[in-house]
C-alpha cells in the first residue's frame, strides 16, 4: 500500500489553502501514486509530494507539472500561483524605496549612475567622436540605441550637448533644442547648406565644441512627409558638423532597417563607412552587469539563479531589453530583505509578463480600424504548434504589405513598444513570451486554429506559386481548394492580394480541368472517374494529415532545438555544464547551423565547472598534489571534494561545528592536515588523509578576535596566523594534536588581513588595515624580527604573497591595485609593477607554482590572470568571469593548470589556464598566422607586440619567446615554414628565423616599407614576401627571402592608384591578388622581376579588406566593408568571374580564410562574430555556423591545418582558439556535465521531446 500523505497543518491561510486544492484535484484525477505522477510530469517524486505538503510554496514549474500531471488547467492554476505568491512575500523594507531599475522607459540622462553594462560600447562611442565628426550608432529596435546615447555618452561629453529626436519637422525641431541651450530665440536658417552651422558658431563656446544628438533618426525618413525639407535637415546638419571652422559634432542613433535610407544619402552613407558603431544584443557579460549592478548600487544582491534565469531568458534577444527593466522593477518590488530572487522573478511573471502588459497596452492604444490589421499582423507572425506549443514565424515585408491599409504605420507603432523586430527584409515577434503570455493573443489563436492552419498553408502556398513564376502544378485541387475557399468566403478581409490571386487562379484551374474531363469521358466513366478520384482524395487526406503531423513535429522540433540554441551560449559563464548539454542536445535534435553554431560557441574559453552552495565562500585552498579540493564560507561548513581530475569534482566531507564563519584554509604541503580559521578566533586542524572521514586534531581560540588568514611552513611544522586584534602568531604544529604559541608579531596600527611564510621558511609577511606590510625574520620562531615595514597601498592591505622563487612580494588593497615588489633590489624592496585593470578592490592575489602567472580577485566579481613573466609590465591574460558577487579567494592548483575561486555568489568555480586563449595584448589583435604543420601560431597587435605560440595542444597554449619583438602599431603577420615577417605602421618589417620555434632568432635586417605595411603574403615556397600597403606611389614590392638574413628587393607591382589592405598568393605562386579600393587586382608573378596585370574583378561596392585562395587555386574569395564575401572563379586568370556572395554580416568583413580541404570559408566581422560557411559548391556557398564569443570586433581569422581548429582575434586583445568540429564540441561538452543536466532540466527546456541524457 503507497504511504498516506502527512496531514495539513492547522489553518486556511492561503500556503495550506493551495496544498488542499492540490490535493483534491490529485484525487479528482483518480488519485494517481507519486511515482506515476513522477513519470507523467517529469519530476521527482520528493518534488511532487513536497508541491502538495502545505509548508513552502513550490515553485511555478513543479506546480504546473504537478497540474498537468492530473489534467488540470494550467492557465488557471498559474493565476493561482501568482495570488499565493503575492499574499506571502514578505513587507518591503521600509528604506530603498526608490528602484535602481527603470522599468519599460529608456535611460535618461539623469539615469546615468544606474546604467550598467554598455560600458565598452560607450567607450567606443566615444572613441569614435575623437576620430571622427559624425558618428552613426546603428542598431535593431529595443537594442538600448537611447539609453546609450542619453544614458552612457551625453554624461562622458564635457561640453555641451543638445538632444533631440527629428519629430516631423526636424530641422525646426534642432532649432528649438538650440535655442533653449542659448537662451534665446534663434533665426531660423535660410537654404543655404551652412545655415545651422552658423546658428551653431553663435552659440557655441569659444573654447570647445557643441555635440548634437539626434536620437531616433529614422523619425527623418517617418514623419518628416516633405522630401525637400529631409534633404534639407540632412544636408544642414552634416555640413555643420564637417565645414571648415566647424564647433560642433554630431552623433545619429537609427535603426538597423533604416540603414538603407541612410546609405542612399550620399553624405551619410560616407558617415556610416568611417564613424559607424553597431548596437548589438547584450551579451551575457554585459547582461550580468545590467542585472547585478544596479542592485549593488543601493547595498542589494541578485541571488545567482536569478542571473542565471534573467540571462537565459533575455541574452540574443532583440527588443528585450526594455522588458529586462521592467521585470527586474517589478522582482524589485518583491524582493526579500535586500535580496532580489528567483522567486520574486517568477512571481512578478518574468520577462512574459512584463511582455504581455506591454502588448495590451500598445494594442488598446491603437484605433479600432488599426486593431484589425494588429491582430492579421501577429497572426501571420505565429507558427502554430501541432500538440506542441505555438512559436513565432518570421514573416517577409512584402507579405504584410499585402494587406493594404495603414500596415506600415501599425508596424512602426508595435516595433516601437518593442513587440516587433523589424528587419530590412522580415518582421517577427520580439520574445516568444509574447505568444505564450498575452490572453488576447491567446484567445485569437484558439478562436479558430483549423481555419488559422487553413490560412497558413495558403499563405505558403502562393508564396510558392510566386516563387516558381506561377506555375499551375502549384495550384490547389480538390479538398484543399474546397477547403481554402470555404474559408475565405469568410475571411476575405484576412486576405492578401497574392493570396486571392492564388486562390482565384486555382478556381480557374480547376474550372478549366473540370470541363475538360466533362468533354473527354462518358457519364459512366465519368461516374467510376469521381470515385477512384474520392478514393484517392481519401488515401491522399489521410497521407497528407500523418504527413502533416510528422512535419508540425518536426517544427516543432526545430523551434524548440532553435530557443535553446539561443538560450545555450546565455548560460556559459553562470553555468557551464548544463550550457554545453542543452547546446549539444539542440544541435542533435535539429543539426542547422544555428544549433551547431551555438554549440561550438558555447564550448569556447577556459574549461569551467561550477561548485554550487547558499552561502558566500571565502576561502578555497588544493591539497593532496591537486586532487582534493576544500571550501568554506559563512555556512561555517568546511566542504571537501576529492578531484579524480579538475572538472570531474566527487562530493566528500562536510567538515561541520565551526561557531561562526570561516574565513581562511590552508593543508600542510603533503595534504595530509587542513587548518580552517574562524571569525571567532578559533583555528581547527584536521587530518585528511581519509578525505571522506575527516579527523579532528585540535581546536585551539588562537586570538581574542577573528582570524583572517592561516598558513603552513613549507615543512609543514609550523603555522602563521592574522587576527583583526592586529597581531600576528607564530605556532608550532610539529605534534598537531597540541599547537602551541611560541611568537606574537606586532607593531601594525590596525587589524591583520594576511600573513604567510616565505618559500624558505625563514622570513615571512604581514598585511594590515593601516596600508603596510611587514617583512620579517622567523628563523629563530621564538624570537621573530620584524626587517621592514613597507607603505604599499594607500588604504587596507588585503592579501601579501611571495613568488615561489622568494624574489617578489605581491600586495592587494583597497584601492582597486595589487603590486610587485622587489625584495632583492638594491637600497631596500621597491615596487617594479602595478596590476590596474580591476574597478573595485582587489581581495586576493596569487602566484602560479611556476611565478610566471597571477590571479587576482575583485570586489567588481571578476578574477583576472596576469602574466607576471615581466614583472615591470604585467598584462592581463584572461578573465574569470561568471561569478555575480564579490569574489573573495582564490587558489591555483599544484600543477598551475587549474584555479579555483570563491566568491559571495556562494560558488566555487574550477577553471583552466590559461584555457583556449591566447593573451596579453592589451590593445586589439590586428594579425595571426598558423604555422603549416599547427604546432605554431603568432599574433600581432596595435599595442605594438608580436607574440610567438607553442599550440601543439591547443587547449594548454604555451607562449614561446620572442627576441625584441617591441615595434609601433603591428597590422600585418606572414609565417612560412622558416620565418615570421611583422609589419607595423611606420613600414618597418620585422624577420625571426623561427625554424626552431622554442629558440627564436630575431634576423638582422629588417624591411623597409615606404607606408604602413598593411599586408604580406607568402609565396608558398617561402622564398618571395610581398609588401603592401600605404606610400605615395602605390606600389606592392617583392623580396627574396632566399637568404632570409639578407632581404633582397626582386620586383614591383605598379599601377595601383590606392593603398593596398590585402595580399594573397596562389598555392602554385605565380599569381598575387592584390585589394585596391573596391576592385581586386590579379597579377603574374611567375617572374617576380616583370610583374604583369591580368584582370581587375569588380563587384564590392566599398572597399575590399581580405583575400585568400582556395587550395586548389581555382577560386578565390574577397571581404571588405560592404559587410559581404564573394567568390570568385580564377581557374582562368584571364578570364575571371563573381560566382557566389555570402551575405549576413552586420558589420564590415575583415578577415576571410579557405579550410585547408577548402570546403569552409571563414569570415570574421565588425560584428563580433566568425562565420562559416560550406564551400563544397564555390558557386552556393550556404551558412554552416556562426561563432559567438568574442565580446568586440574581430580582425583575423586562421584555420589550423587540421581543419577542426580555428585561430581568431580582435578588439579585446586576445586571440580565441576555436573547436570547429562538432564532434570535438561535443565530447568537450560531455567532458564539462558536472553536474548531469536533470530529467526536470530537460523538460524544461524541451517540452513535449522525448529526449535521452545528450552525456552518458
Amino acid at each position: 500500500m503507497p504511504r498516506e500523505e502527512n496531514p495539513l497543518a492547522a489553518g486556511n491561510g492561503p500556503l495550506v489553502e493551495f496544498a488542499r486544492d492540490l490535493r483534491l484535484l490529485r484525487e479528482k484525477a483518480g488519485k494517481p501514486t507519486y511515482r506515476v505522477l513522477s513519470a507523467r510530469a517529469h519530476y521527482s517524486e520528493a518534488a511532487l509530494s513536497q508541491a502538495a505538503a502545505g509548508r513552502k510554496l513550490p515553485s511555478l514549474d513543479v506546480t504546473l507539472a504537478y497540474v498537468r500531471a492530473c489534467d488540470g488547467d494550467s492557465e488557471e492554476w498559474e493565476r493561482r500561483w501568482r495570488e499565493v505568491s503575492v499574499a506571502l512575500q514578505p513587507p518591503e523594507p521600509p528604506a530603498l524605496d526608490d528602484s535602481p531599475y527603470t522599468g519599460l522607459a529608456p535611460f535618461r540622462v539623469e539615469d546615468a549612475a544606474q546604467f550598467f553594462g554598455r560600458e565598452t560600447l560607450v567607450e567606443e562611442v566615444l572613441d569614435q567622436l575623437t576620430r571622427h565628426r559624425v558618428v552613426v550608432v546603428v542598431g535593431a529596435s529595443g537594442t538600448g540605441k537611447t539609453s546609450l546615447l542619453r544614458a552612457g555618452v551625453t554624461p562622458k561629453l564635457a561640453g555641451p550637448t543638445v538632444v533631440l529626436t527629428p519629430g516631423p519637422h526636424p530641422l525646426e525641431e534642432c532649432l528649438i533644442r538650440l535655442a533653449r541651450l542659448a537662451g534665446t530665440p534663434v533665426a531660423r536658417p535660410t537654404d543655404d547648406p551652412r545655415g545651422l552651422h552658423h546658428v551653431v558658431r553663435r552659440i557655441a563656446p569659444e573654447e570647445g565644441e557643441l555635440v548634437l544628438v539626434v536620437d531616433q533618426f529614422e523619425e527623418v525618413f517617418t514623419l518628416c512627409a516633405d522630401r525637400t525639407e529631409r534633404i534639407r535637415f540632412i544636408d544642414q546638419l552634416l555640413t555643420a558638423a564637417t565645414t571648415e571652422h566647424s564647433t560642433c559634432r554630431v552623433v545619429l542613433s537609427v535603426r538597423a532597417d533604416f540603414y538603407g535610407d541612410c546609405v542612399g544619402h550620399p553624405a551619410l552613407s560616407h558617415a556610416l563607412r568611417e564613424g559607424q558603431v553597431t548596437v548589438e544584443p547584450m551579451s551575457i557579460d554585459e547582461l550580468r552587469e545590467a542585472v547585478v549592478r544596479p542592485a549593488a548600487l543601493v547595498d542589494c544582491r541578485v541571488e545567482t539563479a536569478l542571473v542565471a534565469r534573467v540571462v537565459a531568458d533575455a541574452a540574443g534577444q532583440h527588443g528585450v531589453l526594455p522588458l529586462v527593466s521592467h521585470v527586474l522593477m517589478e522582482t524589485w518590488r518583491r524582493r526579500r530583505g535586500t535580496t532580489l530572487t528567483l522567486k520574486g522573478y517568477e512571481a512578478a511573471g518574468g520577462i512574459e509578463h512584463a511582455v504581455a502588459h506591454t502588448a495590451e497596452v500598445a494594442f488598446t492604444a491603437l484605433s479600432p480600424g488599426h486593431r484589425r490589421t494588429a491582430q492579421q499582423v501577429f497572426l501571420r507572425l505565429c507558427a502554430l504548434g501541432e500538440g506542441t506549443k505555438d512559436t513565432k514565424r518570421r514573416a517577409s515585408r512584402d507579405e504584410l504589405d499585402q494587406l493594404g491599409g495603414d500596415v506600415r504605420s501599425v508596424l512602426e507603432h508595435l516595433a516601437t513598444a518593442r513587440l516587433l523586430v523589424l528587419g530590412e527584409d522580415s518582421v517577427e515577434i520580439a520574445h516568444e513570451a509574447l505568444i505564450r503570455s498575452w490572453p488576447r493573443l491567446r484567445e485569437w489563436l484558439s478562436e479558430d486554429r483549423e481555419g488559422l492552419r487553413v490560412h497558413r498553408e495558403l499563405t505558403d502556398a502562393a508564396a510558392t506559386w510566386r516563387a516558381l513564376d506561377k506555375d499551375s502544378g502549384a495550384l490547389y485541387r480538390g479538398v484543399r481548394l474546397a477547403l481554402a475557399q470555404s474559408w475565405a468566403e469568410h475571411h476575405d478581409g484576412a486576405l492578401s492580394q497574392s493570396e486571392r490571386d492564388f486562390l482565384a487562379a486555382s478556381v480557374a484551374e480547376s474550372t478549366r480541368i473540370d470541363a475538360a474531363e466533362r468533354r473527354r469521358v462518358s457519364q459512366l466513366r465519368a461516374l467510376v472517374a469521381l470515385l477512384s478520384v474520392l478514393l484517392l482524395i481519401a488515401v491522399g487526406a489521410t497521407w497528407y494529415a500523418a504527413r502533416a503531423a510528422q512535419v508540425s513535429a518536426a517544427q516543432r522540433n526545430s523551434a524548440l532545438a532553435q530557443k535553446v540554441a539561443t538560450q545555450a551560449p546565455a548560460l556559459r559563464t553562470v553555468d557551464p555544464a548544463l550550457a554545453g548539454q542543452l547546446a549539444l542536445e539542440a544541435f542533435r535534435l535539429d543539426p542547422t547551423a544555428d544549433t551547431r553554431g551555438s554549440l561550438l560557441s558555447t564550448v569556447i574559453g577556459p574549461r569551467t565547472t561550477v561548485l554550487t552552495g547558499d552561502e558566500a565562500r571565502r576561502a578555497v585552498a588544493f591539497g593532496q598534489r591537486g586532487t582534493l579540493l576544500a571550501s568554506a564560507g559563512d555556512s561555517r561548513t568546511v566542504r571537501l571534494w576529492r578531484l579524480p581530475s579538475p572538472h570531474s569534482p566527487e562530493p566528500a566531507a562536510e567538515i561541520t561545528g565551526k561557531s561562526e564563519r570561516v574565513e581562511s584554509l590552508a593543508f600542510t604541503p603533503d595534504g595530509a592536515r587542513l587548518a580552517a580559521a574562524g571569525h571567532d578566533g578559533v583555528v581547527s586542524l584536521w587530518n585528511v588523509e581519509n578525505p571522506d572521514v575527516p579527523r579532528l586534531l585540535a581546536e585551539v581560540r588562537a586570538h581574542t578576535e577573528a582570524v583572517y588568514h592561516a598558513g603552513f611552513s613549507p615543512d609543514g611544522t609550523a603555522l602563521i596566523t592574522a587576527a583583526n586584534d592586529g597581531t600576528a602568531a607564530l605556532w608550532d604544529v610539529r605534534d598537531p594534536s597540541t599547537p602551541t604559541r611560541v611568537s606574537t608579531l606586532t607593531g601594525h596600527d590596525g587589524p591583520l588581513s594576511w600573513a604567510e611564510f616565505d618559500p624558505g621558511g625563514r622570513g615571512a609577511v604581514t598585511a594590515s588595515d593601516d596600508g603596510t606590510v611587514g617583512l620579517w625574520d622567523v628563523t629563530d620562531r621564538a624570537r621573530p624580527v620584524r626587517t621592514a615595514r613597507l607603505p604599499v597601498h594607500s588604504a587596507v592591505v588585503n592579501s601579501a604573497v611571495f613568488s615561489p622563487d622568494g624574489a617578489l612580494l605581491l600586495t592587494a588593497g583597497f584601492d582597486s591595485s595589487a603590486r610587485l615588489w622587489d625584495l632583492r633590489a638594491e637600497g631596500g624592496p621597491r615596487e617594479v609593477g602595478r596590476l590596474a585593470q580591476h574597478r573595485d578592490t582587489v581581495q586576493a592575489a596569487r602566484f602560479s607554482p611556476d611565478g610566471k602567472t597571477v590571479v587576482t580577485t575583485g570586489w567588481d566579481y571578476t578574477a583576472l590572470l596576469w602574466d607576471v613573466s615581466a614583472p615591470a609590465a604585467p598584462t592581463v591574460i584572461g578573465t574569470i568571469a561568471g561569478h555575480t558577487n564579490t569574489v573573495w579567494a582564490a587558489d591555483f592548483s599544484p600543477d598551475g593548470r587549474a584555479v579555483a575561486t570563491g566568491g559571495n555568489d556562494g560558488t566555487v568555480r574550477l577553471t583552466d589556464v590559461p584555457g583556449r586563449i591566447l593573451g596579453g595584448h592589451t590593445d586589439t589583435v590586428r594579425a595571426s598566422a598558423v604555422s603549416a604543420d599547427g604546432r605554431t601560431a603568432a599574433t600581432g597587435a596595435r599595442d605594438g607586440a608580436v607574440r610567438l605560440w607553442d599550440v601543439a595542444d591547443p587547449d594548454r597554449p604555451r607562449r614561446l619567446a620572442l627576441p625584441a619583438s617591441q615595434m609601433a602599431k603591428v597590422r600585418s603577420l606572414a609565417l612560412s615554414r622558416t620565418v615570421l615577417a611583422a609589419g607595423d605602421v611606420d613600414g618597418l618589417v620585422r624577420l625571426w628565423d623561427v625554424s626552431d620555434p622554442a629558440r627564436a632568432r630575431l634576423l638582422p635586417r629588417p624591411i623597409q616599407h615606404p607606408g604602413t605595411a598593411r599586408t604580406l603574403s607568402f609565396s608558398p615556397d617561402g622564398a618571395v614576401l610581398a609588401v603592401g600597403g600605404d606610400d605615395d606611389e602605390h606600389v606592392i614590392r617583392l623580396w627574396s627571402l632566399r637568404d632570409a638574413s639578407r632581404p633582397l628587393a626582386v620586383g614591383e607591382v605598379t599601377g595601383a592608384t590606392d593603398f593596398t589592405p590585402a595580399l594573397a598568393f596562389s598555392p602554385r605562386g605565380d599569381l598575387l591578388a592584390s585589394a585596391m579600393s573596391r576592385t581586386v587586382r590579379l597579377t603574374d608573378v611567375s617572374d617576380p622581376a616583370r610583374p604583369r596585370l591580368v584582370a581587375t574583378l569588380q563587384g564590392h561596392t566599398d572597399r575590399v579588406l581580405a583575400l585568400d585562395f582556395a587550395p586548389d587555386g581555382r577560386h578565390l574569395v574577397s571581404a571588405g566593408l560592404d559587410r559581404t564575401a564573394r567568390v570568385w572563379e580564377v581557374r582562368d586568370p584571364h578570364s575571371p568571374s563573381q560566382v557566389s556572395t555570402l551575405a549576413g554580416h552586420h558589420g564590415a568583413v575583415p578577415a576571410v580564410a579557405f579550410s585547408p580541404d577548402g570546403s569552409r570559408i571563414a569570415t570574421a566581422a565588425y560584428d563580433h562574430t566568425v562565420r562559416l560557411w560550406d564551400a563544397h559548391d564555390p558557386r552556393a556557398p550556404v551558412p554552416w555556423a556562426t561563432l559567438s564569443g568574442h565580446p568586440g570586433e574581430v580582425h583575423t581569422v586562421a584555420f589550423f591545418p587540421d581543419g577542426r581548429n580555428l585561430l581568431a582575434g580582435g578588439r579585446d586583445g586576445v586571440a580565441l582558439l576555436w573547436r570547429i568540429d562538432p564532434d570535438d564540441a561535443a565530447a568537450e561538452a560531455c567532458a564539462l556535465a558536472h553536474p548531469p543536466v536533470t530529467t526536470e532540466q530537460r523538460a524544461a527546456y524541451f517540452p513535449g521531446v522525448d529526449t535521452s541524457a545528450p552525456c552518458r
